[in-house]
């Protein structure tokens, strides 16, 4: 089977989201919904999480 191209756009948009939380880490950007604030510890797992599904997107993307 050749390339999909909706999994490669797929594992795009997760490593974008990986990479914004990232940057919410290094800066600490502050997300407020409403009267609540997001903690800043659950970007970590907005960066693992989301790599590790563009991660194994694009080895779904390359395999036979």
């Amino acid at each position: 089977m050749g390339s999909r191209p909706f999994t490669m756009i797929a594992a795009l948009v997760f490593f974008a989201v990986s990479l914004l939380h990232v940057y919410r880490v290094f800066t600490h950007f502050q997300i407020i919904i409403g009267t609540h604030t997001i903690p800043l510890w659950i970007s970590y797992f907005g960066i693992v999480i989301p790599a590790l599904l563009a991660i194994l997107l694009l080895r779904e993307n390359r395999a036979p």
